[in-house]
């Protein structure tokens, strides 16, 4: 499953959250949530993140809220910064996640 980029939108207004990158990402990784509980399936079916920054001096505090999202399975992910995000966004994420069961080896 392909989950296009993810914006901090919250999903009754379609407007970014307040609070600035650390609220966005919060919301964003909450809106990829529900659309992967939609498929029956949740970020341990994750294997690919694309995390898109308006400013790259942000990753750290993006990165402590995304480790509480994939706290026991880390997929492969990729950070850039980029000029602007759509409505003035901060962060944007990108999934790729499997359907069905995944088994380790």
């Amino acid at each position: 499953m392909y989950i296009s980029g993810s914006l901090g939108l919250n999903p009754l207004t379609s407007e970014l959250v307040p609070g600035g990158v650390e609220a966005e990402t919060d919301q964003s990784l909450k809106n990829i949530e529900s659309i992967l509980k939609k498929a029956g399936i949740d970020y341990n079916n994750v294997v690919k993140t694309t995390v898109l920054l308006a400013d790259i001096n942000d990753w750290p505090k993006v990165n402590t809220l995304y480790q509480k999202y994939f706290s026991s399975h880390c997929p492969a992910r990729a950070a850039y910064a980029v000029k602007e995000l759509p409505k003035g966004a901060r962060i944007e994420i990108e999934a790729v996640a499997v359907i069905g069961n995944i088994v380790d080896e």
